[in-house]
C-alpha cells in the first residue's frame, strides 16, 4: 500500500486532506506533537468524518497511524523514505519549524531511492509550498539539491473546506461541511487522489478562493463581532451585514474578473454559493474563532489588504473592503494574542501607524484614508 506523510493531525488534516488520501487507498501517517491524538490514531487506526449537511454523510476512515515528531523524529525520517506524498495542514507560520525534519527525510530518501515524491503544503496561504520549499532548501547541501530534480516535486495548492470547532464524543471524529475543493498546480501528471483537481496555472484559483472564501469569512466575522453576534450563520441573518459582506466579495470579484477573465455570471454563482455555505447553521462556527489572528489577516498579501490594493490599482471600488478592514482593527478579543497585540499597536501608533506597520500602506494611500474614515464611523457606532 502506498503511503502519505501528513504533517498536522488536527481537524483539517484528518477531516480533509488525510481523509481523502485514506479514501484513495493510501496509508496515512499523521505527524503531530499532540500526544492524545497520535496515541488514539495508533490505537484505533480509524476514525469517522461526518458532514454538516442534511442528510448527513458519514465516512469511515481507515489505514491511518501517527508519529509524534518531537519525541520520534527518526521515525518521521524513516517514513519519508517510502512516501508518495508529503503534505501539510498546520498553518503557514509553522512550516519553517518542520522544514529541517522534511529536509533530513528527503536527504536520506535520495540516498536510496529514485522514486518520485510530491510535497504539497495545503495551507490558506498563496504559494505556501514555495515557502516550505525555500525553508527546506536551507538545510540541504548543493549535491542533495541537485538530486531533487526529477525526484522531488514541490506543488502549490489551493484548499477549501470549512471545519468548525468540534464537540465530538470521539476524539478522532471530525465534523466538516459537505463542500470541498482541492486544486494542485502541476504541469505533468501526478498520482490520482480522490477529490484532488490538477491545473497548470493555480494563481486564478488560489486567489479566487482566498479573496472570496477567506475574505468573505473574515468580513463576516469582523462585522459580526462589532454587531455583538456569536455565530457566523447568525451574522448573515442581518440584512445590512449580509449586504456588506456580499459587497466586499463583489469588490474582490471585480478584481478577479478583471485580472483573470472569470466569466461574470459564473463568478456571481460562485459568490452566492460561498454565502450560502456561511449560512449553514450545522457548522455552528464562532465569530471569534473565524476572526482570530487579525494581524496575520491584515498582512500585505492576505485576504483583506491584497485585494484592496489590487482593486485600487485597477481603479475599482474598495469601499466595502475598507469598512471590513476598519472592523478588523476593532477586533478586541482578550483571549486572542494577536488581537491583544493589535489593540496595543493601535494605542501606540494609531490607525495610520498600524496600516503602515502591519499592512504596508503609506499614510497617504487611498486605502489608508478610506479605512481611517471608516474606523471613526465604526468607533462612533459602537460607543
Amino acid at each position: 500500500m502506498k503511503t502519505v506523510i501528513h504533517f498536522g493531525a488536527g481537524n483539517i488534516g484528518r477531516g480533509f486532506i488525510g481523509g481523502l488520501f485514506a479514501e484513495s487507498g493510501y496509508h496515512v501517517t499523521f505527524v503531530d506533537i499532540a500526544d492524545p491524538i497520535i496515541n488514539a490514531l495508533n490505537e484505533k487506526s480509524a476514525y469517522r468524518v461526518r458532514t454538516a449537511s442534511e442528510p448527513q454523510q458519514i465516512f469511515e476512515i481507515h489505514n491511518v497511524s501517527g508519529i509524534n515528531n518531537k519525541e520520534h523524529p527518526d521515525e518521521v525520517v524513516e517514513a519519508i523514505k517510502d512516501a508518495t506524498f508529503i503534505t501539510t495542514a498546520i498553518g503557514p507560520k509553522v512550516l519553517s519549524f518542520i522544514a529541517p525534519l522534511i529536509a533530513q527525510g528527503l536527504s536520506e530518501r535520495l540516498k536510496i531511492s529514485d522514486e518520485k515524491v510530491y510535497v504539497i503544503a495545503c495551507e490558506n496561504q498563496i504559494n505556501a509550498t514555495d515557502l516550505l520549499k525555500n525553508d527546506i532548501l536551507e538545510y540541504l547541501d548543493q549535491e542533495t539539491v541537485r538530486k531533487l530534480t526529477g525526484r522531488v516535486y514541490f506543488l502549490n495548492s489551493a484548499v477549501d473546506r470549512i471545519v468548525p470547532l468540534q464537540h465530538n464524543e470521539e476524539l478522532l471524529d471530525v465534523l466538516v461541511e459537505d463542500y470541498h475543493e482541492w486544486i494542485v498546480e502541476s504541469s505533468t501528471p501526478i498520482p490520482e487522489v480522490k477529490g484532488m483537481q490538477t491545473v497548470s496555472d493555480l494563481a486564478p484559483y488560489i486567489e479566487r478562493k482566498l479573496f472570496t472564501v477567506n475574505t468573505g469569512h473574515a468580513v463576516t466575522a469582523y462585522l459580526g463581532y462589532l454587531a455583538g453576534k456569536k455565530k457566523i450563520h447568525e451574522v448573515l441573518h442581518d440584512p445590512d451585514i449580509y449586504q456588506d459582506v456580499k459587497g466586499a466579495i463583489k469588490e474582490t470579484g471585480a478584481y478577479l474578473i478583471k485580472r483573470y477573465g472569470f466569466e461574470p455570471s459564473v463568478h456571481e454563482k460562485y459568490v452566492e454559493k460561498i454565502l450560502h455555505r456561511f449560512q449553514n447553521p450545522m457548522l455552528n462556527d464562532d465569530v471569534t474563532r473565524v476572526g482570530r489572528s487579525p494581524l496575520r489577516k491584515l498582512g500585505p498579501q492576505d485576504r483583506l489588504i491584497k485585494p484592496s490594493v489590487e482593486a485600487e490599482k485597477f481603479g475599482l471600488s474598495f469601499n466595502y473592503l475598507a469598512k471590513a478592514i476598519a472592523a478588523c482593527l476593532r477586533f478586541d478579543v482578550k483571549t486572542d494574542s494577536e488581537a491583544v497585540e493589535l489593540q496595543q499597536k493601535l494605542r501606540e501608533s494609531g490607525v495610520t501607524g498600524v496600516l503602515l506597520d502591519v499592512c504596508g500602506l503609506e499614510k497617504d494611500d487611498p486605502i489608508t484614508l478610506a479605512v481611517a474614515g471608516q474606523f471613526e464611523q465604526v468607533k462612533a457606532a459602537n460607543q
